[in-house]
């Protein structure tokens, strides 16, 4: 509801007090009663919405994409010493983390961060002598972010190869570089997952079944199966 009313798009906007009001507890089980079923439905769509429309949106999805880039970029420069950092964002960056050495002291210094911090280093990197850091923090700060194609299947690598052509002879980069601004993926997407977090209903005859089972909406066994879309991102003109 939050991202609905600040993004503008409408589908989001859900009854959540009808929702909670549904709710009961029969045998240690969450369940929605029956008569909840169309906000439970009406949920479920809405978020098939709000994740093609905002979350996984082709402008959100390369900003997310870019800012990974910048912070593996500035973390090899870091591990050749060719970059500073400023702290506590450093911290992350300079030492290998995982379950090892996974300590009460990594979630205080994890606790201290904040966009700020991560805004404070991009505008440093900008100015970086390493031209891959350099130009993704500017692409980020003058929002300039590069171009996105989508479509159902993979791109073959013939794609690919194509843009790498056409940039390499623009650019005397090697492909090792050039991959941050060029590269493909996939992005999935399922609404409602069972195994996951399955939404239980409770029928007036005490009998508890899945909502997919219990609904007579077709659209519900849709947004119960994955859905990927490829994309391939390269930039808009000379990078």
């Amino acid at each position: 509801k939050r991202d609905s009313f600040y993004t503008g798009v409408a589908e989001g906007n859900i009854n959540s007090e009808r929702i909670i009001s549904m709710l009961n507890v029969i045998d240690d089980r969450l369940v929605v009663e029956e008569k909840g079923i169309y906000s439970v439905e009406k949920f479920l769509i809405s978020r098939r919405f709000m994740y093609w429309q905002v979350y996984l949106h082709k402008t959100s999805m390369i900003a997310e994409q870019l800012l990974i880039k910048i912070f593996r970029r500035a973390k090899y420069l870091i591990d050749k010493q060719k970059l500073s950092t400023i702290s506590p964002l450093g911290f992350f960056l300079k030492n290998p983390i995982g379950h090892q050495n996974f300590s009460d002291e990594i979630i205080d210094r994890f606790s201290q961060l904040d966009d700020v911090d991560v805004l404070a280093a991009i505008k440093q990197w900008q100015f970086s002598e390493d031209f891959v850091l350099s130009r993704l923090c500017t692409i980020i700060l003058n929002r300039k972010l590069l171009k996105v194609r989508i479509k159902k299947r993979p791109f073959s690598q013939k794609d690919i190869n194509r843009a790498f052509e056409k940039y390499t002879q623009k650019h005397s980069l090697p492909k090792e570089a050039l991959s941050y601004f060029i590269f493909s993926g996939a992005v999935t997407n399922q609404a409602y997952n069972a195994k996951v977090s399955q939404i239980d209903i409770l029928l007036k005859s005490g009998k508890i079944v899945d909502v997919v089972k219990a609904s007579d909406q077709l659209n519900l066994k849709a947004l119960a199966k994955p859905v990927t879309k490829h994309y391939l991102c390269f930039p808009k003109t000379s990078i």
